[in-house]
């Protein structure tokens, strides 16, 4: 089977980055997610779907991952953070992350399988303001 052919049909976003952090794989469930169509996608930095309070952040933990061939956010573990739609519009993604790496060894690429999470985050926002209510906290 072609790969892909098999990463267009995925339901889920799949997102993946060189070593400068320039999108290489924008598959259509991810122009479904961010709005962006491919050609506006690729080779575009991945700040296309951060937010700007979280670049630098991001860019150290990316750089890092790069020069270190290791993360600490491998296989099975699924990472919850703030993202942006082209519209400008802020979601929650929920997504796992896997390096690609060279025949040398070193980090290639990295690759995201990404799905909207902002219904649940919206959910348990709600539960925790109650929760924070019933037990008289002040509100954040």
């Amino acid at each position: 089977m072609d790969a892909q052919r098999l990463v267009d049909v995925l339901g889920d976003a799949i997102v993946a980055a060189d070593a400068e952090g320039r999108i290489t794989v924008w598959n259509p469930a991810a122009e479904r997610l961010f709005g962006f169509s491919q050609s506006e996608a690729m080779g575009r930095s991945l700040d296309l779907i951060i937010p700007e309070r979280f670049r630098d952040r991001h860019w150290h933990g990316y750089e890092e991952v790069m020069r270190s061939g290791v993360t600490r956010y491998g296989g099975a573990q699924v990472l919850r953070v703030p993202a942006l739609r082209k519209d400008g519009r802020p979601l929650s993604i929920a997504f796992t992350v896997g390096l690609v790496l060279a025949s040398d060894g070193r980090v290639e690429s990295i690759v995201a399988v990404v799905r909207d999470d902002t219904e649940r985050w919206n959910e348990e926002r709600i539960l925790r303001k109650r929760l924070a209510q019933a037990e008289g906290k002040p509100q954040q």
